[in-house]
């Protein structure tokens, strides 16, 4: 069989992912039965719906939880955020078919426990779902000089109270620090000085955040931009505001160890999202423990043929 012919006809389940209505949030495609795939064909169907990320499910595996594996449509990741909540949904709606408090995803990056909180106790379907991110790695602190211009910015306008810092939970970000709404809004990527940016260090994306809001529910508005990933701008990135929530608690943002805020992001591309964000250090070992939730909402099936 060539790489680009399937055997059999794949299901799959189209899902938004941190949304507050349908056609909201981050699309997300999971196929459900996708052990007998190649990585080549996992990229090939990724870069064919040319979502933000696609994912695959690879069964149960024998020490636990079901392995996945996730797809942007250039590259294999070893862990993202609204793919984990999304894949989670599906399982527990398409393939486990019955009400769960919990399971376990195996990442590359990781295994990533998910909670399901129901709306009613005779529900069949989860109202909203947390995962718990590994503790966040604090990596390169760079300068205003570093990145203003790759924003299209000026130095002035990045908060020097806090640093421009490389986080990851799994898979790293450069967080920057902004210092107003209109800012963050107009933020054009120099995408010459962003290649040359992330030459020299090992995140690939760059997350920014404001402490306004559109709306009084959120704390925050952020983006994400990661062209080298194959994503130009992502509309909710569960990953990357899981190490938003360690960087807030570690460098006491909000004045405290601990937080549970609500994040806005997608408004600039027309997919409005809201993620929940949940964060605190422990007392006892120190390591700051992430949570991070949200809606998914099932608006498609079909299959690959």
């Amino acid at each position: 069989m060539h790489d680009s012919n399937l055997a059999q006809p794949l299901d799959f389940c189209l899902v938004d992912v941190f949304a507050q209505t349908r056609y909201t949030g981050n699309q997300l495609a999971v196929f459900t039965q996708a052990r007998d795939l190649t990585p080549m064909q996992m990229q090939q169907i990724a870069q064919e719906l040319n979502f933000s990320e696609t994912t695959f499910i690879l069964g149960e595996a024998a020490g636990g939880g079901y392995d996945v594996r996730i797809f942007t449509p250039v590259a294999e990741l070893p862990f993202a955020g609204h793919p984990t909540l999304g894949t989670a949904y599906v399982l527990q709606r398409q393939v486990i078919g019955a009400p769960i408090e919990t399971l376990t995803l195996n990442f590359q990056g990781g295994v990533i426990p998910v909670k399901f909180d129901y709306a009613a106790a005779a529900s069949a379907f989860p109202e909203r779902l947390w995962m718990r991110q590994n503790p966040p790695q604090f990596g390169a602190v760079l300068t205003p000089g570093d990145l203003a211009p790759v924003l299209g910015i000026a130095p002035t306008e990045i908060d020097p109270s806090v640093p421009i810092q490389s986080v990851s939970t799994g898979l790293p970000f450069i967080i920057v620090p902004l210092r107003s709404l209109n800012t963050l809004q107009s933020l054009q990527i120099n995408l010459p000085l962003y290649y040359q940016l992330i030459e020299r260090i090992e995140a690939q994306a760059i997350f920014v955040f404001c402490p306004e809001a559109r709306s009084g529910e959120c704390q925050f508005t952020v983006r994400m931009f990661a062209d080298a990933l194959g994503i130009p701008e992502d509309p909710a990135t569960g990953s990357a505001n899981g190490c938003f929530a360690g960087y807030l608690v570690e460098h006491r943002y909000l004045g405290c160890d601990q937080i549970d805020i609500q994040v806005s992001q997608g408004e600039s591309i027309g997919r409005p999202s809201v993620l929940s964000l949940r964060a605190a250090r422990c007392k006892t070992t120190k390591l700051i423990q992430i949570d991070v939730g949200g809606v998914v909402m099932l608006v498609a099936q079909g299959q690959f043929v």
